[in-house]
């Protein structure tokens, strides 16, 4: 498909999201208004939603593995792969500085925990948690798949549940990856079957990438019903603090470190943006990679072996929303809220924690994980995660959307900084829009 037969199908897969959230939101306040009435409406609404993130979630071990094998297989074919990788990372960490300042700058100042309209009875501890050592056990794979098995507690007894490890997903796939590079040409075969299997799994991903639309409308029509304007008043501040600080770091941080780069913002927003908006309405940025790692090299010009390994590593580390801005504002909400003080040993904890802990969100819907990694460190009460897990998932749109912005950008950064950037392609608006996945 030639690039100026991209942007028609790019404005109306933005026209057809748009049109989702427009749906999403009067559905969502009708079936508020009509009450009682409205529950089956409301359940309908809550359905397509669960429906379109589960068909996300489905996807996410097969996506992965390949994925993350396939890129560090790719390396082989750049030069100084090495230097590469070692600055991704610092890229990764700079930027994870910046955000996580922002958040503990607004968080200051603001005191959104001063100001919270929410009773302390509200509080409780999240039936998930995240330690240091939870984490560092997590990098250590249980079993070749990543399984692990959950246990939740209810009125009606305990429940176990089956679910993946995406951590450990990624070091077992980094292992292969490396292994069967280092064995060579009897690899080969492996590595051929794992790009088949790769294609066929982002094929399957464009088709789930097609219900976007109607999935937000779910999405968000059930955020309506379950807050509400009223629902969301009580957190006002803090939806606000966390907001303005991921609007300064997407607005302005972002902009301002492509322009330090001699790259325009605005031919970056036009290419990724179809990358950002799928983040922002699917809160997964897993569920996202392919379409970043897509916009990334059609529309930015980032050679696909780079951002073959850059995109799926960022997609699974590189958290400015969830990891940085967000446990900032929220450990100040907390510490506030319970009246409890908070020193420069403190602040530099919350700095450390989002710069090397942000792979504990491990690229998933919510960052309850990363809350409370940051809280056991510090030594706050954990029941303050409870009093801001019920406006998560309103926040957890805008924290995803910049989780991505931030994936795309420092690959693209990077491969300005290295001369591998396409830069004709870069600044040609034709080449916006939402490639389709091969």
């Amino acid at each position: 498909m030639t690039a100026a037969a991209r942007p028609p199908r790019a404005h109306g897969f933005a026209l057809a999201v748009l049109a989702g959230v427009l749906l999403g939101l009067a559905l969502g306040f009708l079936a508020r208004a009509l009450g009682d009435q409205g529950a089956g409406l409301a359940r309908a609404l809550e359905l397509v939603g669960q429906l379109f993130v589960q068909l996300l979630k489905a996807l996410v071990p097969p996506l992965v593995f390949t994925a993350i094998v396939a890129s560090v297989a790719r390396l082989r074919q750049l030069e100084n792969a090495a230097g590469l990788v070692w600055r991704t990372l610092l890229w990764f960490g700079i930027t994870a500085l910046i955000a996580v300042s922002i958040g503990l700058t607004l968080g200051t100042v603001l005191e959104p925990g001063r100001h919270a309209g929410i009773a302390a009875t509200a509080a409780h501890v999240p039936t998930t948690q995240g330690t240091w050592l939870d984490f560092l056990k997590g990098l250590v794979p249980a079993n070749f798949l990543g399984i692990e098995a959950s246990t939740k507690l209810a009125d009606g007894g305990a429940t176990t549940a089956l679910g993946f490890n995406v951590l450990q997903i990624l070091v077992v796939s980094l292992a292969i990856g490396i292994a069967a590079v280092r064995v060579g040409e009897a690899a080969a075969p492996f590595l051929a079957v794992n790009e088949a299997l790769l294609a066929i799994v982002r094929r399957i991903l464009w088709w789930v990438i097609r219900l976007t639309p109607i999935g937000t409308a779910g999405l968000l029509g059930t955020a309506i019903v379950k807050y509400g304007w009223a629902g969301l008043a009580p957190l006002g501040q803090f939806a606000f603090a966390v907001y303005l600080g991921l609007g300064l770091v997407l607005f302005v941080v972002y902009p301002l470190l492509l322009r330090l780069n001699g790259l325009s913002p605005a031919a970056f927003f036009a290419g990724a943006w179809p990358a950002i908006q799928l983040g922002f309405v699917s809160r997964s940025s897993i569920g996202t990679m392919p379409v970043t790692e897509a916009v990334t090299t059609a529309n930015l010009g980032v050679p696909q072996s780079y951002a073959a390994f850059a995109i799926p590593l960022g997609a699974t580390t590189k958290m400015d929303g969830c990891a940085a801005v967000y446990p900032a504002v929220a450990a100040l909400f907390v510490a506030q809220f319970y009246g409890l003080p908070m020193g420069a040993s403190d602040y530099l904890l919350v700095v450390l924690v989002s710069v090397l802990g942000s792979a504990a969100t491990a690229g998933l819907t919510g960052a309850t994980v990363m809350l409370t990694l940051t809280l056991s460190t510090l030594g706050l009460p954990l029941e303050g995660a409870g009093l801001l897990l019920a406006i998560d998932p309103i926040i957890d749109m805008g924290r995803t959307a910049v989780n991505v912005a931030g994936q795309a950008l420092v690959a693209t950064i990077v491969a300005k900084r290295q001369g591998l950037l396409d830069e004709t392609r870069y600044a040609s608006r034709a080449a916006t829009g939402l490639p389709e996945l091969a």
